[in-house]
């Protein structure tokens, strides 16, 4: 007999299992019953949680960002930090990229939210994540923090994003040091 499995690994299950829901079929037929099924337990057990799919879904992308939030690199160089973070993005998170912008394109549509909405920083832990790769470039004087307006910071991130959606692939590195060196670094030097 399985052990029944209850609190935060409860949850992590079935957050794991609205994933794998949400990755193999999508929105449009993402359902809780596929959830439950997936997660081995009753409605009950979900809905006590999440009252809806659009709850659940949402539940689900905060947790998978914060599940798979890159490693912060601390090579002594905003160069080398910031194309160690894109390689590790660039490859090893096009399905969730993949996933957060094209597949739930949907879920955008029904309930009026953006992928802004969902990718909440804040919530995710970036944002303190990319401030402190600043803030160590800034202190050693690579560069100044009057340059490093929050949209600035994240362009190198946004053209990777665009860089993976338009291909649906990992990126390829002679591309990443020409976002970071040909556009980024100009912008804060």
């Amino acid at each position: 007999m399985a052990q029944r499995r209850r609190g935060a690994e409860l949850e992590k299950a079935l957050l794991n299992a609205a994933w794998d829901e949400l990755t193999e079929n999508g929105y449009a037929r993402f359902t809780m019953d596929g959830v439950v099924k997936r997660a081995g337990t009753s409605p009950p057990v979900l809905y006590r949680r999440w009252s809806d799919r659009d709850e659940l879904v949402r539940a689900t992308i905060i947790h998978m960002l914060k599940e798979s939030r890159p490693t912060l690199p601390d090579t002594g160089s905003l160069r080398e930090d910031l194309l160690t973070l894109m390689r590790e993005i660039a490859t090893a998170h096009v399905q969730l990229i993949t996933v957060m912008y094209a597949h739930l394109a949907s879920y955008y549509r029904e309930t009026g939210r953006s992928p802004d909405d969902l990718f909440d920083p804040v919530t995710t832990g970036r944002t303190a994540a990319l401030d402190t790769l600043f803030e160590h470039a800034v202190a050693r004087g690579e560069i100044t923090s009057e340059l490093l307006t929050e949209r600035i910071k994240t362009l190198p991130f946004v053209l990777l994003r665009h860089e993976i959606l338009s291909t649906f692939a990992p990126v390829p590195d002679h591309v990443l040091e020409e976002i970071v060196d040909t556009i980024f670094l100009p912008l804060v030097r």
